[in-house]
């Protein structure tokens, strides 16, 4: 209990993602310096970077899903809080009375125009308290070097986060409706509702530092999980289908065709010369096909045969795919699940918990 103040409290922080952040901060630091150099070319009263862009930097490449680390917060953040300050001090001569005073109005000016970032507050006391180099920019200050460094340093982090393969401006894509209709998708129908959390947040009255659409996320994978723990004991190999129908990618596309209409099915599975999985086709695909399989096959879902069955939910109730193969370590088809072989077990585990419940 005595070393709980030195735990680290970010949710999903991994050493990999601290590493990267170290790396980016480096990156991201080093350039904003030399292409600001470039830009206002050198000098001893020349500020080519301001400190704020340190405190960015941390969001920026630690935490570039937070709310206070895009684009527009740092950038905007940055920029209206240095030209807050300059304006503070230009009026106010009281170095104690002009920092309070800046800090405070950049607060409300970030939360007006939507670009709350925390170093913001620095960049309007640095505006303040910055000394001659500060002073001798005057109302240039927040444009350069304020707005340039923060530009130059969202751009190296877009960069950097794109070669990383990380979500960056991070977007929280809502769960479409495949069908194009305006009914939510079908895991959004049970459960919890948007309204529930909202009004969650308004009863606890707190802000918390993530989107608003990414706590829904969040809170939609925890019942998911949760449901998969209290079924994990159901696995794939206890209702997968073992007699599978296949066919090879040299077949031809109206022999395909054949077989999904001989054994109503949706999906079949595409393997190769060696029988490993290639992919799936179904009526869909092979409208478009003309030759052979291969052309036209998509991929599919798949899973283990050790794999809790209740897992497969969010891949069978996507909209689009109708069974997922169940394969071995070489890829080769052990069996599959459909839609109706999961509906079919759920049913059959939630009966003796409604059963118990009544009595």
């Amino acid at each position: 209990m005595a070393f709980r103040l030195f735990v680290p409290i970010l949710a999903g922080a991994t050493l990999r993602e601290r590493l990267l952040a170290c790396i980016g901060a480096t990156i991201g630091i080093a350039l904003t310096g030399v292409i600001s150099g470039l830009a206002m070319g050198g000098g001893p009263h020349v500020a080519l970077l301001v400190a704020p862009m340190g405190a960015s930097a941390v969001l920026l490449f630690a935490v570039p899903s937070s709310p206070l680390a895009q684009p527009w917060s740092i950038i905007g953040g940055n920029s209206i809080s240095a030209l807050v300050g300059v304006t503070v001090a230009h009026f106010v001569r009281d170095p104690v009375i002009a920092s309070g005073l800046a800090v405070a109005l950049a607060i409300a000016a970030m939360s007006f125009t939507r670009c709350l970032h925390p170093p913001g507050g620095a960049a309007a006391l640095t505006a303040v308290l910055g000394g001659p180099a500060v002073v001798s920019a005057g109302f240039l200050f927040p444009f350069v070097p304020v707005a340039l460094n923060s530009t130059i340093l969202v751009t190296l982090g877009f960069l950097f986060h794109r070669l990383a393969r990380r979500n960056y401006p991070h977007v929280a894509a809502p769960a479409a409706n495949s069908h194009g209709t305006a009914d939510p998708p079908p895991r959004q129908r049970v459960g919890f509702r948007p309204e529930d959390v909202d009004a969650a947040l308004a009863t606890l009255d707190e802000t918390f530092d993530i989107d608003r659409d990414d706590l829904e996320r969040l809170l939609r994978q925890v019942e998911l999980q949760a449901m998969v723990r209290s079924h994990r004991t159901l696995l794939c190999e206890d209702i997968m289908s073992r007699d599978v129908v296949s066919v090879p990618e040299d077949a031809p596309a109206d022999a395909a065709r054949q077989q999904l209409l001989d054994h109503n099915i949706r999906t079949l599975p595409v393997v190769d010369a060696e029988a490993r999985l290639s992919g799936a086709v179904g009526l869909r695909e092979l409208t478009k096909a003309t030759d052979t399989v291969k052309g036209v096959m998509s991929n599919v879902g798949t899973a283990s045969a050790d794999t809790p069955a209740m897992s497969l939910l969010p891949v069978l109730t996507d909209g689009r795919s109708h069974a997922v193969v169940i394969v071995d370590a070489e890829r080769r088809i052990l069996g599959l699940i459909t839609q109706t072989d999961l509906l079919a077990a759920a049913a059959r585990v939630q009966t003796p918990d409604k059963g118990l419940a009544a009595a």
